[in-house]
C-alpha cells in the first residue's frame, strides 16, 4: 500500500522487525532493508526478482557514519565524501566483516552513499543503522520517482512505501570504484568523472 499517512517511526518499526520499506530519495524511490539483517536483505532479492550475485548498496544518514560498513577508507574516498555528500555519488570501497555477504553478494567490496534528501536520512536515523537500499522496481523494469510508480511495480511485495512525493532528480546515482589505483565510473549518473578529478586534484 501507499502509506501516505505512515509516518517515519511507522517505517522504521517496520525496518526494524525484518521488513521491506520503499522511500524517495534525491534520485529515485528505493527500497530499503536494515543492513545488518541478512535475512531481510534476502528478500529484497525475492521482492525485485533480483540476480543473487547484484550487490545491494547502502544508503547512511551521515558521512560520518562510513565507517560503519567500510574499511581501510583510501585518502581520496574520505575527499570526495566531504565535498559530494550528501548527494548523488555512491561509492565502492572496502567493506567491514560485518556487512553480510548478502549485501555484498559475498564480494569483498560495498557501495555506500548519503542521499541528498530529508525524509530518506530522517528514515535511516530513526531505523538506528544503515539501509541496504536498491531502486523500489523489478529488476530491469523502469526507476520509479513517484509512490505510485513503486506500487505499480511492487505493490504487495513489500509491507510499506512511504510517500514524500516525486524524487527531485530521477536519474541514478553516479557510482564510483575506489577500490583500484584509479577512480573508474561504474553506472554514469549526474556527477561526472570529470567533476571528481576535480576534487582530487
Amino acid at each position: 500500500m501507499i502509506g501516505q499517512r505512515s509516518s517515519v517511526d511507522r517505517a522504521a518499526a517496520l525496518l526494524k522487525a525484518g521488513e521491506l520499506v520503499a522511500f524517495p530519495t534525491d534520485t529515485v524511490y528505493g527500497v530499503g532493508a536494515i543492513v545488518w539483517d541478512a535475512a531481510a536483505v534476502g528478500k529484497l532479492y525475492t521482492a525485485k526478482l533480483r540476480a543473487l550475485d547484484k550487490a545491494i548498496p547502502v544508503l547512511l544518514a551521515d558521512p560520518a557514519d562510513v565507517t560503519l560498513v567500510a574499511r581501510d577508507l583510501p585518502p581520496a574516498a574520505l575527499r570526495i565524501a566531504e565535498h559530494f555528500w550528501p548527494g548523488p555519488l555512491t561509492l565502492v570501497v572496502p567493506r567491514a566483516v560485518r556487512v553480510p555477504e548478502e549485501v555484498t553478494a559475498g564480494g569483498d567490496t560495498v557501495a555506500v552513499r548519503v542521499p541528498d534528501h530529508n525524509l530518506a536520512r530522517a528514515l535511516i536515523r530513526a531505523a538506528g543503522a544503515p539501509l541496504a537500499t536498491t531502486s523500489a522496481n523489478l529488476s530491469e523494469q523502469a526507476n520509479p520517482v513517484t509512490a505510485q510508480e513503486v506500487a505499480a511495480q511492487l505493490g504487495e511485495r513489500i509491507a510499506l512505501i512511504l510517500d514524500g512525493g516525486r524524487c527531485p532528480g530521477g536519474v541514478p546515482s553516479t557510482i564510483l570504484d575506489l577500490t583500484q589505483s584509479q577512480p573508474r565510473i561504474l553506472r554514469p549518473g549526474p556527477i561526472s568523472l570529470e567533476q571528481i578529478l576535480a576534487i582530487l586534484r
